[in-house]
């Protein structure tokens, strides 16, 4: 059963076809009375709506309190509910299928108990032996009650509770606040266990799988999370919805989930046969975090004009992700290394131009390389080349293809000339080098004078259909003016002609 602004509807969860649509009042809480005959509806107006699920009527209408009804919870025995409202009271019902009266049977509820709270009342609930009525209040607090009686008050939320459930076993509570949080409590002495940060907005709705102590929360970030409250671990969350989740149930054997969302949907989640490893689950939210992160940080940046970088210069990165932040920081460390070691062979230099003459220790993490060389290996740099061959050699000369190509030498002469500036005396006297060299000489230069040629074909030939739009327009424009005149002097002879028959006329006329 889901209820709404005007209309309470009676659904099949495994077809998801609505069965009946019942006219009510603007419903916030409700429940299904066992058996299946019956619901029972909260609404805005303070009113219980006892709908007729059978016939598909509302059977009756009662006043039940003077503010809106935030929360309806059964009694574990069957016999009746409790519900809670802004009028701060907590009223317990009893079922009685007999109307004064009326000779057929129907459901009526009356109205046995009535506790008077401190503040609005906006979750209530019961352990499952019916001893304790668990009661969450607007100043943030929870009582639990039997006979009038304060058992235990929790503390601890900074915002409102707006949810709470109790497992079945009843063992622990966990309650859902608008400060984004669950607390896992222990029913035995009201010892929060764990605080969890659980949405990124408000928490809805939260409720325990029958006898276990897994659990269900829903927020208004959207997201549907499966918690394990013993090991107060996330194993999975869920997306779906389009908008905020407002309530969620569970079905008794735990096989399925529906939940409710402002998006004006419901939804079904069943559990499947699949295994899932939480290992795997935790390593893709935190790449999920990180992507998130590296998103709102860089990628919406906003540029000024004044500060596009010039033509041919090199721009921030679009995006960075967590392999791009691994390569940079090996080359900061790299750097950074290269440049203590700069440092310390002019330390040294000075110090043997002063007369101090000591033998110099190179530093064991740069392997016996030059700075230079450590910043960017020779054995590395000698790879690249090779490979610069082969990208220098593939290319094609057909569309967009031809602009890639034209592209890819150019950054490869780039790379090539930053290479053999930084390793050139190495280079040189590297026989296993030469071969490379020597290939790259003819093909680089062979490759840049094709580029060269091509662009240059291409610059003339746009030259060229620029020359001849220009000279079409020229001619579109004289032809264009030439009837124009045309028009207008054959416009101007019809003129002349009716003056001279109205200046004959008017002689006539005289006459």
């Amino acid at each position: 059963m889901s209820t709404g602004h005007n209309a309470v509807k009676i659904w099949n969860p495994s077809t998801g076809s609505c069965l009946k649509t019942i006219d009510s009042g603007h419903g916030l809480c409700g429940l299904i009375v066992p058996h299946n005959k019956y619901g029972i509806v909260g609404t805005k107006d303070g009113e219980i709506e006892i709908i007729d699920i059978d016939n598909g009527t509302c059977s009756e209408v009662v006043g039940a309190h003077g503010g809106s009804v935030r929360s309806i919870a059964t009694i574990p025995n069957g016999n009746g509910f409790v519900t809670g409202s802004a009028d701060h009271d907590v009223k317990f019902w009893e079922y009685i299928n007999q109307k004064p009266g009326q000779d057929s049977k129907s459901l009526t509820i009356l109205n046995v108990r009535t506790m008077k709270m401190n503040d609005d009342v906006l979750v209530v609930a019961f352990n499952p032996d019916a001893k304790y009525v668990a009661v969450a209040l607007l100043d943030c607090t929870i009582l639990f009650m039997d006979s009038f009686e304060i058992f235990l008050s929790l503390y601890g939320h900074k915002l409102p509770v707006l949810c709470m459930d109790i497992s079945s076993d009843g063992d622990l509570i966990v309650t859902g606040s608008a400060d984004k949080n669950l607390r896992i409590w222990g029913l035995d002495f009201g010892i929060c266990h764990k605080s969890l940060f659980a949405h990124a907005d408000s928490v809805m709705d939260v409720q325990f799988v029958h006898n276990t102590h897994y659990m269900f929360s829903a927020g208004k970030d959207r997201l549907l999370k499966y918690w394990d409250a013993d090991k107060f671990e996330l194993l999975l969350t869920l997306e779906g919805h389009h908008a905020a989740v407002w309530c969620l149930a569970v079905s008794n054997r735990g096989d399925f989930v529906v939940t409710g969302s402002h998006d004006r949907s419901i939804r079904r989640w069943d559990r499947t046969e699949e295994p899932f490893f939480i290992e795997e689950e935790k390593e893709k939210r935190l790449e999920e975090i990180f992507e998130a992160y590296m998103d709102d940080t860089f990628e919406d940046r906003h540029v000024p004009k004044e500060e596009l970088p010039e033509e041919g210069a090199v721009a921030l990165a679009g995006k960075r992700t967590l392999e791009t932040l691994t390569a940079t920081d090996s080359i900061i460390d790299a750097l950074e290394v290269a440049e203590v070691e700069l440092k310390r062979i002019v330390e040294h230099e000075e110090e043997q131009a002063r007369g101090k003459v000591a033998e110099f220790q190179p530093n064991l993490i740069m392997l016996g390389l030059s700075p230079s060389g450590y910043a960017l290996p020779f054995s590395d740099a000698l790879k690249l080349l090779s490979y610069t061959k082969d990208w220098t050699s593939n290319h094609d000369k057909v569309g967009l293809y031809a602009l890639m190509d034209v592209l890819m030498v150019e950054l490869v002469c780039r790379i090539v000339t930053i290479l053999l500036q930084t390793h050139h005396s190495l280079l040189i006297s590297t026989p296993s080098a030469r071969p490379v060299l020597s290939v790259l000489k003819e093909l680089i230069y062979a490759r840049v004078k094709e580029c060269h040629d091509t662009l240059g074909f291409n610059l003339a030939a746009m030259d060229h259909l620029k020359q001849l739009m220009a000279s079409r327009s020229d001619a579109l424009f004289r032809d264009a003016k030439s009837k124009l005149v045309e028009i207008r002097s054959h416009q101007l002879k019809r003129l002349e002609a009716r003056t001279e028959t109205k200046a004959e006329k008017r002689k006539k006329e005289e006459t």
